[in-house]
């Protein structure tokens, strides 16, 4: 088995109350597609995104507007929207980080395949981890990525993750980075290759072999019709339909998502992927939102250093270099 190298690994800080052997058994009776494959037809849209980038904004608001009838959202949602690679979609144990990477592309076989598209969420590289693909053009109908500016995220990563700003800018540029959530009986299922930031999401900008939308999470704020029905229009082109955007469900989808609502909605339900601190407090999922700006969080340290060693990133993202 291969060890568990935490200083390569985010720590989530979430130990599962089950094993993983009841949490698959549970979700085997639950997930479409989890007998033997019958049919061939797979289509997966991957809703992508390096940790702490927006994906859970994002997935709320397509749940919104294509899983509920007016676009009121609610959390209960975001259960047809589900992360891969994940225990909930593997039939057995994965004992190491190279079992795993070689189940991706079996599993998504086993799970996904029918006549219905599924909308999957996954923090994964497309870049190869030891020779294994994380998918394939025959599996994936297209994706929607979205890359937030490394400035922002860096303070989301040291709140989500109980990091310092050097151990989470260490984690951005290391391209050997991985993410595992911890379960009570040391299964890899949802063993995930992320690589730096910056492999990251050049990895989805540049694949040929299927459409992938390219969202900016600042986008969101300051263009957020225009960028919503841009996805929606994506979605619908993927799934070859026709239909003309339904603007007042839009509106409820976009005014019942906003972040404010969401922080709101956590406080008074609380929200299962909410962490715990290392010191065992939990900690709330959306805390800053569009409020982190790095011009006034960010320690001048931290940010010349990203600025020096993402330089070329920024400006291909259209990112402002001003300190």
């Amino acid at each position: 088995m291969l060890n568990y190298i935490k200083a390569n690994t985010f720590d989530h800080n979430r130990i599962s109350g089950h094993s993983s052997v009841v949490e698959r058994l549970v979700a085997n009776e639950k997930v479409v597609g989890s007998s033997p494959i019958a049919r061939s037809i797979i289509m997966i849209i991957w809703i992508a995104s390096y940790p702490k980038s927006g994906n859970t904004y994002l997935r709320s608001f397509i749940s919104s507007y294509y899983f509920s009838k007016k676009g009121k959202f609610n959390f209960e949602l975001l259960l047809n929207i589900l992360q891969f690679p994940s225990i909930k979609f593997t039939k057995k144990k994965i004992n190491s980080e190279s079992e795993a990477s070689q189940s991706w592309i079996f599993n998504q076989k086993q799970f996904f395949s029918g006549d219905k598209i599924h909308f999957i969420k996954t923090h994964s590289s497309l870049d190869e981890y030891k020779g294994n693909s994380f998918t394939t053009k025959n599996l994936t109908l297209g994706a929607i990525y979205i890359v937030r500016d490394p400035r922002n995220l860096i303070t989301s990563m040291t709140h989500h993750y109980s990091l310092s700003y050097e151990e989470a800018f260490t984690k951005l540029i290391n391209e050997k980075q991985t993410l595992l959530e911890k379960s009570t009986d040391g299964d890899y299922s949802n063993f995930t290759f992320l690589g730096s930031w910056s492999k990251h999401y050049k990895s989805w900008k540049n694949i040929n072999d299927f459409k992938v939308l390219f969202i900016k999470y600042e986008d969101f704020e300051d263009n957020k019709i225009d960028t919503f029905k841009k996805i929606v229009n994506f979605i619908n082109t993927l799934k070859n339909e026709k239909s003309l955007i339904d603007e007042k469900k839009l509106i409820n989808s976009i005014n019942s998502t906003n972040f404010s609502n969401l922080r709101n909605k956590e406080e008074n339900e609380g929200f299962e992927e909410s962490v715990y601190s290392r010191s065992g407090q939990k900690k709330r999922f959306f805390n800053l939102g569009f409020n982190n700006r790095w011009q006034k969080i960010l320690p001048k340290n931290i940010l010349h250093k990203l600025n020096n060693t993402l330089q070329n990133d920024l400006y291909d993202l259209g990112y402002k270099l001003d300190e």
